[in-house]
């Protein structure tokens, strides 16, 4: 099956198909849970891949730092895995990074070859405070997490 996406600025008509997603994941244990309403909250930093006119990934940059974004809240509807999707929205996410002057992005990931592939590379945890000072704090792993820290620099 051959799927034609296009990445695109997520919505308010999006929420609920963002919410959906990232709901998979989370159930899993593998992505922080997103209500509804810190979705819609933070409209504005969420992207969109859709095929169909349905969103079949998501994903958002959330600004850690002058000179640090984090990928966050990436995922692909099952159904629509290996069709390179993630790496589209990655990569739309990168150039929104760059169009902002942000040298540095990072992850916090169990995809660690996903990410390689799209230049990243693995480095501590304990490089971002940021990171820590923002989500971890909250996270039931905090004491064990086992999420592995990736960066690429843009500049």
């Amino acid at each position: 099956m051959t799927v034609t996406v296009a990445c695109r600025k997520a919505v308010i008509e999006d929420v609920d198909q963002i919410h959906q997603i990232i709901r998979e994941y989370a159930d899993k244990g593998i992505m922080l849970p997103r209500s509804q309403q810190t979705i819609l909250s933070t409209i504005d930093t969420f992207v969109v891949a859709e095929a169909a006119g349905k969103v079949v990934g998501c994903g958002s940059l959330c600004q850690l730092g002058s000179d640090l974004v984090e990928i966050r809240s990436l995922g692909v509807l099952e159904e629509y895995k290996g069709h390179g999707i993630g790496s589209r929205l990655v990569g739309f996410l990168l150039e929104q990074a760059k169009r902002r002057g942000i040298p540095k992005v990072m992850a916090l990931t169990y995809e660690v070859k996903f990410f390689e592939r799209n230049g990243f590379h693995v480095v501590p945890k304990e490089i971002f405070p940021e990171k820590v000072w923002t989500d971890c704090i909250y996270c039931k792993k905090q004491h064990c997490c086992d999420e592995i820290a990736v960066l690429k620099r843009l500049d």
